[in-house]
């Protein structure tokens, strides 16, 4: 069992729950992947094992010649809730963090052409490297938030979550319809454009304005 890592105080352990990764929440990336947005949020799951820490290392699978790197704004809840009213979403949250969904994109693409689901892309160990995670109020507007992600120092990716299709809010409801939220679940909010491919000794530092922030390496 993986547990988060928390900027001040949080004396009790909270373990991760299930991971809940969105996808096509910024047009641009949407573009950038040729697909049209939905016109309902679309979502997939990692599996808890994939998360590594600020400080840790991405390993490259033996299965895959293509990884890519997907920044994202995470929203960790903090108790149960099934049916939530947009309202009171914001009612469940514990905090926020900044996260990478790491992506075989090889994978991935041989699964979309034979229609196969995208788990084995999504789930190898290390591909959810996740920093601590801030308290939510600490920050007044999520939805306005810096987020980037370089690699060798060099900007990759770079944009804002005001630029998100679907709000927390949103996202919390629509997800909690068709599944009941759990204490410590981990929401992974999408990934604006710029995504692209990372390889042995690459150092990658995403940030969350100046909130948070994960650097991590790979072999």
């Amino acid at each position: 069992m993986k547990y988060y890592q928390f900027i001040g105080d949080k004396s009790d352990n909270l373990p991760i729950g299930k991971i809940i990764c969105l996808a096509r929440n910024y047009k641009k990336h949407a573009e950038e992947m040729n697909v049209i947005p939905s016109n309902t949020p679309v979502f997939f799951l990692k599996p808890s094992s994939s998360i590594i820490y600020s400080g840790d290392t991405i390993r490259i699978p033996k299965q895959s010649k293509s990884l890519h790197h997907e920044v994202e704004m995470g929203v960790v809840i903090g108790k149960d809730g099934k049916n939530i009213d947009i309202n009171k979403a914001y009612d469940y949250i514990w905090g926020y963090n900044v996260c990478l969904d790491i992506t075989a994109r090889d994978i991935q693409s041989h699964s979309k052409r034979h229609g196969l689901p995208w788990t084995i892309a999504k789930g190898f160990d290390t591909f959810a490297p996740i920093s601590p995670v801030i308290q939510k109020a600490a920050i007044k507007n999520p939805h306005n938030i810096d987020i980037s992600l370089k690699v060798n120092n060099a900007i990759k990716q770079r944009s804002n979550t005001n630029k998100m299709i679907w709000t927390i809010p949103e996202i919390i409801s629509y997800i909690s319809d068709v599944m009941t939220l759990e204490c410590g679940d981990l929401i992974m909010t999408g990934t604006p454009e710029g995504i692209g491919q990372i390889k042995k000794e690459d150092i990658l530092y995403a940030s969350l304005g100046s909130y948070c922030s994960l650097k991590v390496d790979v072999i």
